[in-house]
């Protein structure tokens, strides 16, 4: 995984927050490096957020169409969000929103983190937006 340390580190999201969030937080991120390694992250300390995009991140710039996912830190739980979560599979129901696209599941514990169907969401949503660009 590449980081894009332009706007802050991963590190920089969490300076007032719970360990237990924190924990919550890096065990996404190693679920969306283990999916899929030629990854980019993109930490948004002024945005609380982390997004990720497809692709190794040799360039300075992402383009918006490759971001396809985000970890969100909050002071009770993360979201775990997808740009293109409309067009995800999710039998386990797991995934909310009411926008056009947007979709996330809010995570308070490590147990639910760990839930096989939150990889599974991940994979899809790389899947996803590979088939979208024409990634194989």
């Amino acid at each position: 995984m590449h980081t894009n340390e332009s706007r802050g580190t991963f590190e920089d999201l969490f300076s007032l927050l719970p360990v237990s969030i924190a924990l919550i937080a890096y065990h996404l991120r190693g679920l969306f490096e283990s999916i899929t390694p030629a990854l980019t992250e993109i930490p948004k300390p002024k945005e609380n957020h982390a997004e990720y995009a497809i692709g190794p991140g040799k360039r300075r710039w992402v383009h918006r169409d490759e971001v396809f996912g985000y970890i969100c830190p909050m002071e009770q739980y993360v979201r775990l969000g997808f740009y293109y979560g409309d067009a995800l599979p999710d039998p386990a129901g797991l995934l909310s929103g009411e926008g056009k696209r947007l979709r996330h599941v809010k995570l308070t514990t490590l147990a639910e983190a760990e839930r096989p169907e939150i990889r599974a969401l991940i994979k899809a949503a790389v899947q996803e937006r590979k088939a979208a660009l024409g990634i194989k």
